[in-house]
């Protein structure tokens, strides 16, 4: 890609993709610009990855066709505000925050602009991450193919309408951390019943991978695919009798509100 990617901003999740876009290719580090809050972040994300730095927001806002704002929800308004008048006008804002509308962004600006709400998910620093956008009308086709190449570059990609991007954490943005909590759960339970803790950690992320792969693959109802793994009387449709009793769905699907709940109050 010939474009320059700005990053406002570093953390976890800006670095996750900022890495997956390397690793793929996608850009090179030279096309890359990242301002950091600190001169140890900064040393950092340039030292390990040779992209340019910087710890003026203006100077990335001035430098990139896509802006990607790594920063906390709060803190858009005043960063915004800042670099408003150095954004070129053909630059893609792209969010990355839960809760932070294409209009903010836009009244924000107090112009016209290309807007991309996204939210991304940690897998992306291992090429397996999963991405929502959503666009304001100012968005191209040849827009929308540069956000895609690079969300695309470290994971999958899904558009929705903007009134739906508040579930996405619940769903996507937040779920890896249910899903490690799982895992977990599932290496101590091997544990317990003596196999080593390193090998029942690796058996067990194989397992909910092979079974995510399964979904996505074959495109079948994950009903279908359990009822398959359960042989009648024998122990998994008894250990999916006891997570039934024990409320499993129940508990995600409240898990999931409460995400969903949080997310809502963001950006207000």
């Amino acid at each position: 890609m010939n474009k320059k990617i700005g990053f406002i901003g570093c953390g976890k999740m800006g670095e996750a993709m900022l890495e997956g876009m390397l690793l793929a290719e996608v850009i090179s580090p030279d096309g890359i610009m990242v301002s950091t809050a600190s001169m140890e972040t900064k040393t950092k994300i340039t030292t390990k990855y040779k992209v340019k730095g910087s710890l003026d927001n203006k100077e990335v806002a001035g430098f990139a066709d896509f802006l990607f704002l790594g920063i906390q929800p709060g803190m858009h308004k005043q960063v915004l505000e800042e670099v408003k008048e150095y954004v070129k006008e053909d630059t893609v804002i792209i969010t990355m925050a839960a809760g932070i509308t294409l209009s903010q962004v836009e009244n924000n600006i107090g112009k016209k602009v290309k807007v991309v709400r996204t939210m991304p998910n940690t897998p992306s620093l291992v090429g397996e991450g999963m991405t929502a956008i959503s666009l304001n009308d100012e968005i191209t086709d040849a827009d929308l193919a540069g956000v895609k190449a690079l969300l695309n570059s470290f994971g999958k990609t899904e558009i929705l309408q903007e009134d739906l991007m508040d579930a996405v954490p619940a769903i996507s943005g937040s779920s890896p951390a249910y899903v490690y909590m799982f895992i977990e759960a599932l290496a101590d339970g091997g544990v317990r019943d003596g196999i080593p803790r390193k090998q029942a950690y690796r058996m067990a992320a194989q397992a909910v991978m092979g079974a995510a792969k399964m979904v996505l693959e074959t495109e079948r109802h994950p009903a279908a695919l359990k009822d398959d793994v359960c042989t009648p009387g024998g122990s998994t449709i008894s250990a999916v009798a006891s997570l039934e009793e024990s409320q499993l769905r129940s508990s995600i699907l409240q898990a999931m509100k409460a995400c969903t709940d949080k997310t809502k109050g963001f950006g207000k």
